[in-house]
């Protein structure tokens, strides 16, 4: 018999934030996209051209390029906090990795749309457009660590129990 599951939206901001109830695969994707996230914000803080033309294939070289440099530059910092946040939810604060998924969805969701409103002018696809593809597995984690998990452990019914 398939069971159909209700997001348990109390999951986003739990009483014990300490403890995760979900899939413990969810909280390895947030780990997976976080590192990714991490990586990509130090570039964009770090990197002469803070990535833009080195890997996003943009031209700096036109008038107005050194913004693009410093925007970018500047947007690596609040990724760099917003990844920050991530690592002390997953080594301290486990109970809130779902709300941390939905910020990741969010954002995925958000650079999708304004991507597709505000396309950028390149040479070759930028690894930005993984956002693309970045939305479903972050929205499919979410989804998942608001309705899927430990029952068992947590002491509700499960399939065993039903079978009774």
């Amino acid at each position: 018999m398939i069971r159909r599951r209700r997001l348990r939206l109390s999951r986003l901001l739990p009483g014990n934030v300490t403890r995760f109830g979900g899939p413990g695969w969810t909280a390895g994707t947030l780990v997976a996209l976080n590192a990714a996230g991490t990586v990509r914000s130090l570039i964009h803080m770090l990197a002469p051209d803070s990535g833009a033309q080195s890997i996003a294939s943009m031209d700096t070289h036109v008038k107005g390029g050194d913004n693009i440099v410093a925007l970018l530059g500047q947007w690596g910092g609040a990724q760099l906090l917003e990844a920050g946040v991530i690592w002390i939810v997953l080594c301290r604060y486990r109970g809130l990795v779902p709300l941390m998924l939905g910020v990741v969805t969010a954002e995925q969701l958000l650079r999708v749309g304004i991507g597709m409103a505000k396309p950028l002018v390149t040479v070759r696809t930028p690894p930005g457009a993984l956002s693309w593809a970045l939305l479903p597995v972050a929205a499919a984690a979410l989804a998942m660590s608001l309705t899927g998990g430990d029952e068992l452990a947590a002491g509700q019914p499960g399939p065993v129990a039903d079978a009774r």
